[in-house]
């Protein structure tokens, strides 16, 4: 059951006020206009558990207090992740000969058409073995933007390694045939 008309309308006319009740509790208001989007949507698919007697206002700001506890659980999930993820230490072809045979020599290659920030990313933690912590501070940046840097440059070099080497790049590049142009 979905909201009635007249409720939606109510909620519609409060849309500034919900969006300065958010704003300050999570630090931008563009944040602010995602948790209402996210809250709008539930309030549309539970609109049935709003009774007559109840206040259509009073009832969002419920489900928006419940929309700001998933956002705030869910950024520090994403946070902790990321923490992980910038303490990790890099896979060193020193650890483990062989991995060395696996690379494909196109990464190196495919490294520099990348953006720049993304090239020296990869170039520094994954083929000069530079950790992430290390690289964020040379880079200027957090640990936790560094991480998603890499994450974001594995993600397009991976993509490009595929248009260039087909789908032999996905079990790890032996006897890699292709010839980089």
């Amino acid at each position: 059951m979905s909201l009635s008309p007249e409720a939606l309308e109510t909620l519609l006319r409060h849309h500034h006020a919900f969006l300065a009740f958010l704003t300050p509790r999570v630090g931008s208001q563009e944040a602010a206009r995602e948790v209402l989007q996210a809250a709008f949507v539930k309030g549309m698919e539970q609109g049935g558990a709003l009774r007559e007697e109840q206040s259509a206002v009073a009832w969002f700001y419920r489900l928006l207090r419940n929309a700001l506890v998933d956002a705030h659980r869910r950024t520090q999930r994403e946070a902790s992740a990321l923490e992980s993820l910038g303490r990790e230490q890099p896979l060193s072809t020193e650890d483990d000969p062989g991995l060395e045979a696996t690379v494909c020599g196109c990464v190196a290659g495919l490294a520099g058409t990348l953006k720049p920030e993304y090239a020296q990313a990869v170039r520094r933690v994954d083929l000069e073995g530079v950790t992430v912590a290390a690289f964020a501070q040379e880079a200027g940046i957090s640990a936790n933007n560094a991480a998603v840097r890499l994450h974001r440059a594995r993600q397009a070099l991976g993509r490009q390694l595929v248009d260039l080497c087909g789908h032999c790049c996905a079990e790890g590049c032996v006897d890699c045939a292709c010839s980089p142009s």
